[in-house]
């Protein structure tokens, strides 16, 4: 059997260099533009939003937080990165002052605790002498 195709790759159709040009004349490299990589998308903190409405909503700060995450993810979706780094910046401080004011919550409950059982105990001590005299 015949085939009409040689074996090796088929080669792209070249067009012979016009008569009285040669590669000397012709640049020997090409230039490829590529453009910069598009800035990555902000942050819109949902995740934490989530989390500080739901574990720690001080003053409503956490429920605030989240309002302001849905809403930059909302710019983000639209395409609107600035009005989104707005939101998502909002949302953020938000969270880390719902964040600040737990801290301090709990260390003013546990010293309150603390103190409170450090009174009882005395009130006790003070209780026991004075019915059954110093042992």
């Amino acid at each position: 059997m015949e085939r009409s195709r040689p074996l090796g790759p088929a080669l792209p159709p070249y067009e012979p260099l016009a008569e009285g040009l040669d590669m000397e004349g012709l640049p020997r490299s090409t230039v490829v533009s590529v453009e910069p990589a598009p800035p990555p998308p902000p942050r819109d903190h949902l995740a934490w939003s989530l989390c500080t409405t739901l574990y720690a909503n001080v003053c409503c700060l956490g429920f605030m937080a989240l309002v302001f995450s849905v809403k930059s993810r909302d710019r983000k979706v639209l395409g609107d990165y600035s009005g989104a780094l707005s939101y998502g910046s909002t949302a953020k401080y938000l969270n880390i002052t719902a964040l600040l004011l737990n801290i301090f919550l709990v260390i003013l409950v546990i010293a309150l605790i603390a103190s409170g059982t450090i009174v009882v105990v005395n009130l006790f001590n003070q209780e026991h002498q004075s019915l059954f005299g110093p042992t």
